[in-house]
């Protein structure tokens, strides 16, 4: 048998015909695959304009969709006239299997559609490697490619552009649904913190969270206890068979920090052992013994940590992209924002803080996950009086304030006390010390701005021994 010259591009006009068949036989059929399937679906061009046309007819009401009546509506189509125009609608509905599974027809469709994206993708690919400029790297071509092949991942997600308000409020009671299911008030990713889940009802998905501070305030922290909580809380649940677990996988980009130390940080606070003592191996055996059993324990948690260093926005965003579709990621933190590379060049540092805050927010959006980004705040803090953070602190690091849902401090005032310990023959001593025991492991989380609720000052305890911070009730 003679081999084909060239191959074609994978379609099947019969079930094309069998869907659009059916509906003219039964309009509600139209309903069962409206969610899932839409006019781009077919691969006819014909087809398409006439389930469009169908569509159309069934979101006016008041008319019943035949053959007849189909062909009122598109008699000016000239590739409808091409082929017969009311004898081939009529044939179609003859035509129509008897016992027609129309969700399977829009399976198969909607497939055959997907392999047609993949293949004219494909083609843009080797296409664009051939003949980009030279200003236009590789690197660049991968992840344009990358955002692209996750468009086609995303296209059965049912609701993209525009959705009406009745959608909306679907979703709102699910989520309250699934806050009710997990037998807490949250409906978003638990903190593990129970003051700053009652106030953001969680981690809410599609939010950017920025989390800011001074240097030693204790950001990296924060937010590493959060992913570990997130994660752990993900994988019990789980574990333990729960139909709508808490937490979340979590995907973790540390651009100051190697994976290695945040894993130390991890295990320093569920150990209790000390930083120093991990770094310098100073174990006791009954230490080393718990490091090690607590190393098994954790060894399987969804945490996946990336510190490469000097990585782009873009990057990121692939990457999270690719982290979402092959771990279902429920949560994206960066530490921090002002060591992301910006996709372009732009005029100055504050333009590129604004390019990269912008498309977190949009990450955010894109994947239905919280995002959180740490940043860091200029040194004007450290030439006040009062050095507790505040909203305007931010707006030197381009928009940030603008673009996130939830701005919040971490303020240590022990941190500052302990830069101006006086001689302990001076008269002030005792006063310090007295500061030092109310203060010492006390730490404020700053919520200055809520896009959804209140702000407020919340306050924690926390050990630098252990790099943990902890609700004031547990410590």
């Amino acid at each position: 048998m003679e081999q084909e010259a060239y191959r074609h591009v994978p379609y099947d006009i019969e079930v094309e015909q069998a869907l659009l068949g059916a509906v003219l036989v039964d309009n509600q059929a139209l309903e069962r695959v409206s969610a899932v399937l839409k006019g781009e679906h077919f691969y006819d061009p014909l087809h398409q304009r006439l389930y469009e046309a169908m569509s159309g007819t069934m979101e006016r009401g008041g008319m019943v969709i035949t053959p007849l009546t189909l062909h009122a509506a598109m008699k000016a189509d000239p590739g409808l006239q091409e082929v017969g125009g009311h004898a081939y609608l009529a044939g179609l509905a003859q035509a129509a299997p008897a016992y027609a599974n129309v969700r399977d027809y829009a399976r198969i469709l909607h497939d055959l559609f997907v392999r047609r994206s993949l293949i004219h993708l494909g083609e843009d690919i080797v296409n664009t490697a051939y003949e980009a400029p030279i200003e236009n790297p590789p690197q660049a071509q991968i992840e344009e490619a990358e955002k692209a092949l996750y468009r086609i991942a995303e296209t059965s997600r049912y609701g993209e552009g525009p959705i009406e308000f009745s959608e909306s409020l679907r979703r709102t009671v699910e989520s309250a649904e699934k806050a009710q299911a997990r037998g807490g008030k949250i409906s978003g990713v638990p903190s593990g913190f129970a003051d700053l889940d009652s106030l953001l009802g969680g981690l809410q998905p599609s939010d950017l969270i920025i989390i800011a501070g001074r240097p030693g305030m204790g950001k990296t922290s924060l937010a590493t206890n959060m992913a570990f909580y997130a994660a752990r809380t993900y994988s019990q649940d789980f574990a333990d068979g729960v139909e709508t677990p808490r937490g979340c996988p979590v995907l973790f980009f540390s651009l100051e920090m190697a994976a290695q130390q945040l894993s130390a940080r991890i295990l320093s606070e569920q150990t209790e052992i000390e930083m120093w003592k991990i770094r310098n191996g100073k174990f006791s055996e009954s230490e080393w013994e718990n490091f090690v059993h607590k190393m098994q324990d954790l060894s399987n948690l969804p945490l996946y940590i990336d510190d490469t260093g000097g990585i782009s926005i873009a990057q990121i965003a692939a990457r999270a992209r690719r982290l979402k579709r092959e771990k279902k990621i429920g949560m994206v933190i960066i530490d921090h924002i002002q060591l992301v590379a910006p996709s372009r060049r732009v005029e100055n540092r504050v333009q590129e803080i604004t390019e990269i805050s912008k498309n977190l927010k949009v990450l955010a959006k894109e994947l239905d996950v919280p995002v959180i980004a740490l940043s860091q705040l200029s040194r004007s803090v450290d030439s006040r009086d009062d050095k507790r953070p505040v909203l305007s602190d931010l707006r030197e690091s381009g928009s940030i304030e603008q673009d996130a849902d939830v701005v919040m401090f971490v303020y240590r005032e022990a941190y500052y006390l302990k830069t101006r310990k006086p001689a302990e023959d001076d008269p002030e001593f005792t006063k310090w010390a007295e500061k030092m025991e109310k203060v010492g492991m006390l730490a404020d989380v700053l919520v200055e701005k809520h896009r959804h609720g209140a702000t407020t000052r919340i306050e924690l305890f926390f050990d630098d021994r252990f790099t943990r911070f902890k609700d004031l009730a547990a410590s």
